[in-house]
């Protein structure tokens, strides 16, 4: 892993955005943070964590259908043993969304008693929708509004400006401009925000992310990367011990040969990848608490 290059992915859009989130965070009671479950630690942006300060905050585990749903559990009470409300979301199947919004109205509970006591029954909780791209705070907004209201994309970089958007009445949202933070600081957060893709697959090497994501999951899901890609368990006698030899053996058994018999390393990295964002390799979450 010493060897990946150094990831600077940080364009001029995404200072505005940060200094857009410090703007407009006085509009807002509470803030839902979203992060990628499968990557709870490097999905985190330091930057807002500074920004956002004491400002009541609900860290929403997106994207949870998809991670190891008893890491997942560890992180929400690792989070919550810090002191940090955690809940964990399916937003696209909109599976925890009473869970947020019974979170979020009781962290604002003295907001919502002191309006009401001015005779503003009902008043909505005002929320600023921030985090890293590609964590799902567009498909969180449109399952809290019932409808397409944001644009989403499988790819980071979607919304580009701060806008605010309307529910049922129970919360206004301000949906933000994912942001990364100028330095990545370490070579292992570069590597699992890329392969789950927080980071545009365009200034990275597809072949060095896979390869080094395939070392990961052999370490923490052995079972379930040699199922999906047909090669020998680490118990088996027959099993590859050299790193490249076994990707080129895992290429090899998904058909990614060009002609002369030589293998497509672009192709399987692509393949890889795209199997590991859906999941179909298994559930998997890369980083535990």
């Amino acid at each position: 892993m010493d060897d990946i290059k150094s990831i600077n992915w940080f364009p001029g859009h995404m200072r505005k955005a940060l200094n857009d989130v410090q703007e407009n965070l006085k509009l807002v009671d509470i803030v839902f943070e979203t992060c990628d479950a499968r990557i709870p630690f490097s999905s985190r942006n330091p930057e807002l964590d500074k920004i956002i300060g004491n400002k009541p905050r609900v860290v929403i585990l997106n994207k949870s259908d998809l991670a190891d749903p008893n890491v997942t559990k560890a992180w929400i009470e690792h989070l919550r043993s810090k002191g940090v409300s955690a809940v964990a979301l399916e937003s696209a199947r909109k599976k925890g969304l009473d869970d947020l919004i019974k979170e979020a109205r009781k962290l604002c509970s003295d907001i919502l008693e002191k309006a009401a006591s001015k005779g503003r029954i009902g008043r909505p909780i005002r929320v600023m929708v921030v985090g890293v791209p590609n964590t799902g705070k567009s498909t969180l907004i449109n399952a809290l509004c019932g409808r397409k209201v944001a644009v989403t994309g499988d790819k980071p970089g979607v919304t580009r400006a701060p806008k605010w958007v309307k529910t049922d009445g129970q919360i206004e949202l301000m949906d933000m401009p994912g942001v990364l933070w100028p330095k990545i600081q370490t070579k292992r957060s570069q590597l699992v925000l890329t392969a789950t893709g927080a980071v545009k697959q365009e200034v990275t090497d597809s072949v060095e992310i896979a390869y080094e994501t395939i070392k990961i999951l052999l370490e923490r899901y052995p079972k379930e990367l040699c199922e999906r890609f047909k090669i020998a368990s680490p118990d088996d006698e027959d099993f590859i011990q050299d790193d490249y030899d076994r990707f080129l053996e895992m290429a090899r058994k998904r058909g990614c040969i060009m002609s002369g018999g030589r293998i497509d390393e672009d192709r399987f990295a692509k393949v890889f990848l795209d199997d590991l964002r859906q999941a179909r390799i298994g559930r998997i979450t890369l980083e535990v608490p």
